[in-house]
């Protein structure tokens, strides 16, 4: 079982301009992270983004919600509203099927 904590983030109102001011800012703060997330991605309507969707490896609520708030999109006022909820993996791709 593949455990961690999912991260869900959806855009403040006018984010998307914020995302692009600090694109790159984030997108390097992700490189530089990367084995410490399971899956990230933005969260996408008709093809717009969002928010963001993160499942990342943590000891704790506590510290995935630190990591996500080192990101530079959080101090830019990206995400309005957060939520980190414990995730465990049971079934699907990531872990080869399922696990009962």
């Amino acid at each position: 079982m593949i455990r961690g904590y999912a991260i869900i983030a959806h855009d403040a109102p006018g984010a998307d301009v914020a995302r692009k001011a600090h694109l790159d800012a984030h997108l390097a703060h992700v490189a530089a992270q990367v084995g410490d997330y399971l899956v990230a991605g933005p969260l996408l309507v008709d093809g717009v983004m969002c928010g963001s969707l993160l499942v990342v490896k943590a000891d704790s609520a506590e510290a995935a919600r630190a990591m996500l708030e080192s990101d530079p999109y959080f101090a830019a006022g990206v995400w309005g509203s957060v939520a980190v909820y414990d995730f465990a993996a049971v079934a699907g791709d990531w872990v080869g099927g399922k696990t009962w």
